[in-house]
């Protein structure tokens, strides 16, 4: 075995333990902010890149043993982590091109499961082979670092506690510091830069490969100017904000009609702010009945709690409508709400927590004429919101003549889909349900109650309605409204698998959507097919 004078010490050979443990953590992270705008940020995604990465790691650790064995050399150790650092140094500036291309292919050949297929071969191409590399660093450090077999069990501890540690520092650097301030491509370049840094000290320290540190700090340099400029959703046009917070990726973008906040840059509309006012022409114009189900005098005063704020898009519909209305509003994720007040026109007299919706309850006594529930995004509905007990509490915090409005995002045609079993279990807890289907769209509106009968009091106050939109409107969701009948279907605090329910739901939608491009596949080839895409 080479023994190169920075290898002198065991320091050096440590700190390479620490920061690998570090870094494999933070590449983690970074892998599920870069594919959660794509695919989602729910326990599936989680379990692919998880299990994917385990995978690597294994594979990373037969490789290493067996190299260091054959061949104790640590310049072929730092050189694999030379290579490591520079393929993560350059996922910032392909990878959301390979996600998109990966996208592309999976619609013409997969029709089932697309999200599974799509985000375990996104994270093959872009993770396995850094994290190969990185899983051969602990076994031929254990090879480098041993002197006799005397103090083997001693060795082999600290070089496990030390990478146990980086991984733990690797865990909570990019969640709570480096992501919400920089972002995922700037957290991506930092940690690679550490694994380069080392190798090049390494490196230099020998004089020997110059000129591949030449080129690595070349190739770096040019990642750190290029990559920040690349956009997730690169296709899209009219984009004013791009930002990440700890538990979302925002997107703010500007149309013809309408400001409107994503999450999701591949489908998908969490709030939005018309231009000219009016109407949104989505589910928010369907919840505006909850307030007149309550039965409420036209000019009665109304308490209303909206979970899942957003951008406070009912908020602010609700009081153009319905001006005698008090509203609060529960969001989690603070910058959510800042873009509320930057770009949305939210009123800065509507108050909006920082909180977890049921956690919110769970502090609160306050008791609401109407609740809308607005939480479920795509499949990461929060299951600790679908269950009996959620509902219950939800219950306790109305008024007697109080209605619950929830959005449920994921129309499907199969049995014992999500929103059955959603309804289901909503209709445990209250004895008066109701639904209506958004037209055009894939969001269903639940309407549930305790004394009152939400179908009646609508029909009641159309006829004290002006002429207008908002009573067009609501002919359109009383004539919509069907009581609801259970099918026995709950979920609850200790079983509720919404992320599988949710995956066949969003698994109908996107076939549909796919069968579409699929056609132009046919006829039109490749180019007709990258056309429709980014065209």
């Amino acid at each position: 075995m080479k023994k190169r004078n920075i290898l002198k010490s065991k320091t050096f050979l440590y700190l390479t333990e620490f920061f690998s443990g570090m870094s494999v953590m933070a590449v983690e992270l970074g892998a599920s902010r870069l594919l959660a705008p794509y695919f989602s940020s729910s326990q599936i995604v989680w379990t692919i890149i998880i299990g994917t990465i385990m995978i690597a790691m294994a594979l990373g650790n037969v490789w290493g043993g067996r190299s260091a064995d054959k061949n104790p050399d640590p310049d072929r150790l730092y050189r694999r982590i030379l290579f490591a650092g520079i393929w993560i140094a350059c996922i910032p500036l392909v990878g959301t091109f390979v996600i998109a291309g990966i996208s592309v292919v999976m619609a013409v050949f997969v029709r089932q499961q697309f999200l599974i297929f799509a985000a375990f071969a996104a994270c093959l191409c872009l993770f396995v082979f850094p994290l190969l590399l990185l899983g051969t660093v602990t076994p031929s450090l254990a090879k480098y670092t041993m002197d006799n077999l005397e103090d083997n069990g001693r060795t082999v501890g600290t070089l496990n506690a030390l990478n146990t540690i980086g991984s733990i520092i690797g865990t909570f650097t990019p969640t709570f510091i480096t992501i919400p301030a920089v972002g995922t491509a700037i957290t991506f370049l930092i940690f690679a830069g550490i694994l380069l840094a080392l190798c090049v000290v390494y490196f230099l320290s020998a004089g020997v490969k110059k000129g591949l540190c030449l080129l690595t700090a070349l190739v770096f340099a040019f990642s750190c100017a290029a990559a920040p400029r690349v956009r997730l959703a690169f296709w899209q046009d009219g984009v004013l904000s791009e930002s990440e917070s700890i538990y979302n990726y925002l997107q703010v973008r500007e149309t013809d009609r309408a400001v409107i906040l994503s999450t999701n840059v591949m489908a998908g509309v969490q709030s939005v702010k018309m231009k000219e006012g009016g109407l949104t022409g989505m589910y928010y114009d369907y919840a505006l009945a909850a307030p007149l189900m309550t039965g409420a005098a036209a000019d009665a005063p109304l308490d209303l709690l909206i979970l899942g704020m957003g951008t406070g898009t009912y908020a602010t519909q609700c009081a153009r409508y319905f001006p005698q209305i008090q509203t609060e509003g529960v969001e989690i994720d603070q910058q959510i709400t800042d873009l509320a007040h930057e770009y949305f026109d939210l009123s800065a007299d509507i108050p909006v927590t920082t909180y977890d919706g049921r956690a919110f309850l769970a502090q609160t006594d306050q008791r609401y004429d109407v609740i809308m529930i607005d939480a479920y995004q795509d499949i990461t509905i929060p299951f600790q919101m679908s269950s009996v007990e959620f509902f219950e509490q939800l219950k306790d915090h109305l008024k007697p003549s109080g209605v619950i409005v929830v959005n449920m995002n994921m129309y499907s045609e199969q049995a014992n889909s999500i929103n059955e079993y959603l309804s289901d279990t909503i209709a445990s807890v209250f004895p008066h349900v109701y639904t209506a289907e958004v037209e055009n769209n894939t969001n269903c509106e639940l309407f549930a109650s305790m004394d009152v009968d939400c179908a009646a009091n609508l029909t009641a106050a159309l006829s004290r309605l002006p002429d207008g939109e908002l009573r067009q409107m609501m002919r359109t969701v009383s004539a919509q409204l069907t009581p609801y009948a259970s099918g026995g279907r709950l979920l609850t605090d200790d079983k509720a698998p919404v992320e599988m329910l949710g995956m066949k739901a969003i698994d109908e939608i996107i076939g549909g959507e796919l069968d579409h491009y699929r056609r132009i596949f046919e006829t039109d080839g490749l180019g007709g097919l990258i056309g429709a895409f980014t065209g």
